[in-house]
């Protein structure tokens, strides 16, 4: 049976009196969800902006930045809209527009024609223009390039790139591109921006040693505690390091290699930053765009707990979890190969077992870093052709297990899977299941941490089947899955509510003879965890 349809959010921008009131009250889980464009001035804000509050008749809302630029609006330089989240509901889920935006998000427009970006979501170019217009107020060519300007003028705030490396991150060919584009839609020079007193980067964001250091924005609540927890109980020796504060990463190329840490952005007297504090060190600035996205995925800093809380709580079982923790977010992965990866030593074993078998897998065929960086970060996880062929059995995989793995390697060398941002929930489900050692649980898994896709559900899951009943009584995965259908398009956070409520603290991984893994999955037999 065909999975139902999950319509399009009706309009991207809440309804008049709503942005009035969060306006004047400048209430931050409405950042990113509208601006604010002041005819008087010429000026669009975040509803947070601090400025003094402007008269109503002189105040337009837009639910796009693009759309406020469209109509000849610059941006604010003291509220600074290139820092608030995006809306989540339009980059998410399988939704053309959310599909379109994350392609524009990685790059889409930046080489290639509108039409090829329609071909990829199966639109004519005409078709797609015109829901942008509807649904965004501004054509895809206008949301490209507001999303570059606003991303150079936060490097132009917060670092002391050189402007030539600042072009070249935001994604511009060309110096004198840039500089054009920048002039016309802001009416000041990029040298300009960086001369204004107020401007200059601040005093632990330009960077100590090679440090560069950018804010990642939020919606509040945000639970980094809950996040941290998640990866902590899953970072892999060498790889990656969390402590109870931040998340660090050996991030590639080899050939280039670099490292970073997310933490909680430092708390200001003046004004509250709901932001997490991105540090990056030896990173090219063509990587930096790309890496920025990657974790406001992994962090999932786009999203809107409100609607989502609201969603939810239609279970009573749910509406509980969400009360308590409404903070709670989808943690999604660095790497969607890592992910799949960790997803197979994960079958029907413990979290710390397959933890234990990933650490063996990276240590023993992950690249080495010609130094170590930061807290023990010596290597990069493995690539797909590293272990297309590797010999899983002396790490203490079973063969079902290394065979699974090596076929994920060479479907994805191949092209027979892949982590395409144009991909429904149901044809990347398809496409994997297709695969020898690949069920439904697994795919789901993948879809829902390498993709952070909002509305996967592992239904086999044992933990969901035996938390989500309150009778004591284990739901069916057909029960499961019909019981879920209230909370689309948001069923992974229920997912992750189960689990948080479930799972006890994650354990230290224990470093084990390869033979001894057997024994955690002889006893853990047929029980699904999180991996």
């Amino acid at each position: 049976m065909d999975a139902p349809v999950i319509p399009a959010p009706a309009a991207s921008l809440p309804p008049a009196h709503v942005c009035e009131q969060a306006r004047i009250s400048r209430d931050p889980r409405f950042d990113g969800l509208f601006f604010v464009a002041v005819t008087s001035t010429g000026i669009y804000c975040r509803p947070v902006c601090p400025a003094p509050t402007a008269k109503s008749a002189n105040v337009k809302y837009f639910g796009h930045a693009a759309a406020c630029e469209a109509a000849g609006f610059r941006p604010c330089l003291r509220c600074r809209p290139e820092l608030s989240p995006a809306e989540g509901a339009w980059r998410r889920g399988d939704a053309v527009v959310a599909r379109a935006l994350k392609l524009i998000d990685e790059g889409a427009l930046a080489e290639q024609p509108l039409s090829a970006l329609a071909e990829r979501v199966g639109l004519g170019e005409r078709q797609l223009r015109r829901l942008f217009v509807d649904r965004l107020g501004a054509p895809p060519i206008g949301v490209h390039g507001t999303r570059r300007l606003l991303f150079a003028k936060q490097l132009l705030t917060e670092t002391r790139l050189p402007i030539t490396e600042v072009a070249l991150a935001a994604g511009f060919g060309s110096l004198r591109r840039f500089n054009a584009a920048f002039l016309e839609a802001y009416r000041m020079a990029p040298r300009d921006l960086r001369r204004r007193p107020n401007e200059s980067p601040p005093g632990d964001g330009a960077g100590h040693g090679d440090a560069l250091v950018l804010r990642l924005g939020y919606r509040p609540p945000y639970d980094l505690e809950a996040m941290l927890d998640f990866l902590r109980g899953r970072a892999l020796p060498g790889v990656e390091h969390v402590d109870e504060r931040s998340y660090t990463r050996a991030i590639g190329p080899i050939d280039a290699p670099g490292w970073l840490r997310v933490g909680a952005w430092p708390a200001d007297k003046r004004e509250r930053q709901h932001a997490l504090k991105l540090e990056l060190h030896g990173t090219a600035p063509s990587r930096l765009l790309e890496i920025t996205n990657r974790l406001r995925r992994m962090f999932d800093l786009d999203a809107d707990p409100d609607a989502i809380g609201a969603a939810l709580s239609v279970d009573p079982r749910l509406r509980a979890l969400v009360r308590k923790r409404p903070g709670l977010r989808l943690p999604s992965g660095w790497d969607g190969f890592e992910i799949s990866v960790r997803a197979i030593l994960g079958q029907q074993v413990s979290v710390a077992a397959a933890r234990t078998l990933a650490a063996r897998v990276a240590q023993r065929y992950g690249q080495a870093l010609p130094q170590p960086f930061g807290p023990g970060l010596t290597h990069l996880f493995p690539t797909p052709a590293d272990l297309a062929d590797a010999d899983l059995a002396p790490l203490g995989l079973t063969r079902a297990r290394a065979d699974t793995v090596r076929t994920v390697a060479r479907a994805l060398l191949d092209g027979r899977v892949d982590f395409r941002a144009e991909r429904t929930l149901d044809d990347f489900v398809a496409r994997w299941v297709a695969l020898p050692g690949i069920g439904p649980w697994t795919a789901h898994y993948i879809a829902m941490r390498a993709l952070g896709h909002p509305d996967a559900f592992p239904a086999d899951d044992l933990v969901l089947q035996k938390a989500l009943p309150e009778d004591g009584v284990r739901l069916s995965a057909k029960a499961l899955g019909a019981r879920a259908e209230a909370w689309r398009p948001w069923r992974a956070y229920g997912v992750i509510h189960t689990w948080r409520d479930s799972m006890p603290a994650p354990l230290p991984l224990k470093t084990a003879a390869p033979a001894a893994a057997s024994a955690p999955a002889r006893k853990l037999k047929k029980t699904r965890r999180a991996a």
